[in-house]
């Protein structure tokens, strides 16, 4: 059974940083995927923030570019966000996502909700002056 299990949400204030880890286990199969970051903030919908893949391919929403890093540890399975600058706008729940190894296209729609299989549960930041 697949487990993706986000942490290092919190609260911080506008121009802080945040790291967020997305912890993976359970895979059965191996081969190509995609992981990414997704938010939502009440009342909008999931939104695709940042996305990597096994070939290393990464893409970040316009709104983040340049303030969010996403990385990987395979050694440890682990995704990560980093953010900087945070502002206001980013406060949301954030949740990792993934696909299932050797059973997704290509690079096709990293930053779309349909692309991925397996969610995480979320965790909270919230950005205040």
């Amino acid at each position: 059974q697949v487990r993706l299990v986000e942490s290092g949400g919190g609260s911080v204030q506008i121009g802080g940083s945040l790291r967020l880890s997305c912890a993976a286990s359970g895979y059965t199969y191996s081969g190509y995927f995609m992981m990414a970051w997704f938010r939502q903030a009440p009342g909008k919908e999931r939104e695709g923030v940042a996305a990597r893949d096994s070939d290393s391919h990464i893409v970040y929403a316009d709104s983040v570019e340049g303030r969010f890093t996403i990385s990987k540890d395979n050694a440890k399975n682990t995704l990560y966000l980093q953010m900087n600058n945070l502002s206001p706008a980013d406060t949301a729940m954030y949740y990792c996502a993934s696909t299932v190894p050797g059973r997704s296209d290509r690079w096709r729609l990293p930053l779309s909700r349909s692309s991925y299989t397996y969610w995480g549960q979320g965790t909270q930041v919230t950005v205040s002056s």
